[in-house]
């Protein structure tokens, strides 16, 4: 991973504690960094460049003229009144690198199973197939398209559990060398939990934060208690995948390793296998503080939940906000945030 500071920017050396999301349902961790970003006032600095990350760009997501910066894959910021630095990571990571050639071109394309990028490259194929005039670029085409599920198909169920973790982990180790670099001394994770999972449902409350910190052994932490937080109970530093994951971080695991729940995955191997969990273990590897803030939710309009994270994370760091924009109130709501869920319904339809 490199760190591309733009120029006459730096990070200020006061700063010590990095607040970044775990990619998970609804996107929550994303959305509260944005709303953190907006809210402190962030400076982007610079950007990360990481090979296990997916390419992207978009317009710029806070500034409201057209000619703003451009998004990347990955930002970082750094909010000098409050000694935070943030990342914004707009991408997922990549499962596997795949390549496929055929008589009249070379595709390199990256696999990520779970956001369908998949869908796009065929998508692009079908627009070209219904184009063109040539026969003959017909039927190549045609065989791509079909060489291209093939492959997905091939790969899909030759990944092991090793391999399904090690791109993320190795995301994460990435991501917790540049910590240290940084002399960060505090991590805090932002990440969302798919809601069916929800062992025991509490609605005497509203929304529940739950945490999950390196403090104690057994993920307790006296500062989140009294906050009033749950400890995220399906947290077992003994369990097969938890103990196989802190392996991995700590650089100890072979790909030979005889690992008993390759076959099988079974459902406590869930959690483990998420974004969080590897980012969590990796920051703790390399001896940094690291605590998650997580809510459960389905996919939807999943801003209430994003403003509960980054209403969490406040009290958590205690963050001086910037009150001073148009419409008041606590929160700077990110320009970008005007096109995300469209227009609200017409209630003349009920």
């Amino acid at each position: 991973m490199e760190f591309i500071i733009e120029e006459g920017k730096c990070l200020d050396k006061e700063t010590s504690t990095l607040i970044l999301p775990a990619l998970s349902i609804g996107n929550v961790g994303q959305l509260a960094v944005d709303l953190l970003v907006s809210s402190t006032r962030a400076e982007r600095i610079g950007y990360l460049d990481d090979p296990y990350i997916l390419p992207c760009v978009g317009n710029d997501a806070y500034g409201p003229t057209p000619c703003g910066e451009l998004a990347l894959p990955l930002e970082a910021y750094d909010s000098r009144n409050n000694r935070v630095a943030l990342v914004q990571q707009r991408s997922p990571v990549v499962k596997v690198v795949g390549m496929l050639s055929s008589p009249s071109f070379l595709i390199i394309m990256y696999v990520n199973l779970d956001v369908g990028l998949y869908a796009v490259l065929v998508s692009i194929s079908y627009t070209k197939l219904e184009t063109t005039e040539s026969p003959a670029e017909k039927i190549l085409l045609s065989q791509s398209i079909f060489h291209i599920f093939e492959l997905l198909l091939i790969l899909d169920n030759t990944l092991t559990m090793h391999e399904k973790l090690g791109m993320m982990v190795g995301f994460a180790k990435n991501l917790a060398d540049f910590a240290v670099a940084a002399g960060m001394n505090h991590v805090l994770v932002l990440s969302s939990l798919e809601f069916m999972r929800l062992q025991k449902i509490d609605s005497s409350s509203g929304m529940q934060i739950y945490y999950l910190s390196s403090t104690n052994t057994d993920g307790t932490d006296d500062c989140c208690e009294r906050l009033g937080w749950k400890k995220w109970q399906e947290y077992n530093p003994d369990q097969r995948t938890w103990k196989y994951l802190s392996t991995l971080a700590e650089g100890n695991a072979r790909q030979d390793d005889n690992l008993p729940f390759e076959d099988e995955p079974e459902d406590e191997d869930y959690y483990p296998s998420l974004p969080f969990a590897a980012l969590f273990s990796c920051f703790k590897a390399k001896g940094i503080k690291v605590t998650c803030l997580m809510c459960y939710c389905s996919e939807g309009d999943n801003t209430p939940e994003a403003f509960g994270l980054a209403e969490a994370t406040s009290k958590l760091l205690g963050l001086s906000l910037d009150n001073s924009h148009e419409g008041g109130g606590k929160w700077r709501i990110p320009f970008s945030w005007r096109t995300v869920y469209g227009p609200p319904p017409d209630l003349s339809m009920f």
